[in-house]
């Protein structure tokens, strides 16, 4: 049983997993954020600085870091995201632009710049599907995709838009579609959502449901902390 939350930015995938681990003792793999990735493949930048060679860079060293985490978790599994997430974060961006937060002016410059390059940069995301889109068919048993019904945490760390949001949302469900990957859709409240999915899989809880949910929640809210810390001191050397 390798399960795949699936959803875009801010749909509660991190929480949602780190709670049905707790509850059902079910592994719990992931990739690192682009943000806890950034400092090592990209220093000095943020995700709105970076061009797309390094976008791509990240990319792949979260879909390697992804392949290598869910192999060290044996058969059993609750993924935060999945090896498709990378791809269609990096196809939307092609649509949106490389921060999808510009206004129409920026944008429209970006992209008048970037015509020549754009056949180039579609292979590579093309080629970059074609390896994710093969991993995730063989890998996978079933997607869990959590519809967009929260909105964009505010934490300054998500260069997305509404547009894009939507965009990847469309797109990791065709794909999903499109592999013949089993799924369903699980909306509400987080309480809601973890006991619908272990009722799904026949998952025994081993740790009251709000119990778990209480301690998922501390534990998000404190390695994000420890993440922003990181990498606030990365960058402070580096701006010395």
């Amino acid at each position: 049983m390798k399960i795949a939350i699936s959803g875009t930015y801010s749909t509660g995938k991190t929480t949602l997993t780190e709670a049905l681990s707790i509850a059902t003792q079910v592994p719990r793999t992931q990739a690192r954020t682009m943000r806890e990735i950034l400092p090592d493949a990209v220093p000095g930048k943020t995700l709105e600085q970076c061009n797309p060679a390094e976008l791509l860079n990240l990319g792949l060293s979260r879909l390697s870091e992804r392949v290598v985490n869910e192999e060290r978790c044996g058969n059993k599994f609750f993924s935060d995201g999945s090896c498709l997430h990378e791809w269609v974060y990096g196809a939307a961006r092609l649509e949106t632009g490389i921060n999808p937060n510009d206004s129409d002016l920026v944008l429209a410059i970006k992209r008048l710049m970037g015509k020549p390059y754009l056949s180039v940069h579609r292979g590579y995301i093309d080629a970059f599907g074609n390896v994710a889109k093969r991993h995730a068919k063989k890998t996978y048993t079933k997607f869990v995709h959590l519809p967009i019904e929260f909105d964009l945490v505010a934490d300054g760390h998500r260069p997305v838009s509404e547009r894009f949001r939507q965009l990847s949302n469309d797109l990791l469900l065709s794909t999903v579609k499109e592999l013949n990957i089993p799924y369903i859709t699980v909306g509400g409240d987080l309480r809601n959502r973890l006991i619908t999915i272990a009722e799904h899989f026949n998952l025994p809880i081993y740790v009251d449901v709000d119990e778990a949910i209480e301690m998922a929640v501390k534990k998000v809210k404190t390695e994000a902390i420890a993440i922003e810390n990181y990498r606030l001191s990365i960058l402070s050397p580096q701006k010395a």
